[in-house]
């Protein structure tokens, strides 16, 4: 006797709490399955191994770890990198990278009292309008204002 089962996939999928593609009867035992009508039914089934519920699929990771692995392979060393450094690293991620560095040494500079805040206005402007050229050029003109306050 042929029977739909399709009702029964749906109370188990709900008892259970799986998507209907993991659920699995077992096929000789259809008509207990039919005569199942509570979710106490379903669990007893369920333990006695009449339904089982397959393993989750999960996304493989084989073919990117491959990649990963060719990908160390292959040389970045001078010789093998084409295109000029603005392809690699951007204008604008270089500009960011150092301006948030010379802001943030500007900030401890004004946090240990190193500088006044009106000293340190005028540096942070500097900084804005592409005078400073790196942290050593700042650390430089921050020397150069406590010289000057000193005389």
């Amino acid at each position: 006797m042929v029977v739909n089962l399709r009702a029964k996939k749906r109370l188990v999928s709900r008892v259970v709490g799986v998507g209907l593609d993991r659920i699995k009867f077992d096929t000789e035992r259809s008509d207990d399955i039919a005569d199942a009508i509570t979710r106490e039914n379903i669990r007893s089934l369920i333990t006695a191994g009449t339904i089982t519920i397959k393993p989750a699929k999960g996304t493989s990771r084989g073919r990117s770890k491959f990649k990963k692995s060719q990908k160390s392979k292959r040389g970045a060393t001078t010789g093998s990198k084409k295109g000029r450094k603005g392809a690699r690293v951007g204008k604008k991620e270089v500009y960011v990278k150092r301006i948030r560095s010379l802001r943030y040494r500007l900030k401890v500079a004004k946090d240990r009292k190193d500088i006044t805040n009106p000293e340190f206005w005028e540096l942070y402007r500097k900084v804005g309008g592409n005078t400073v050229k790196d942290t050593a050029h700042l650390r430089g003109l921050i020397t150069e204002i406590k010289a000057r306050r000193k005389d």
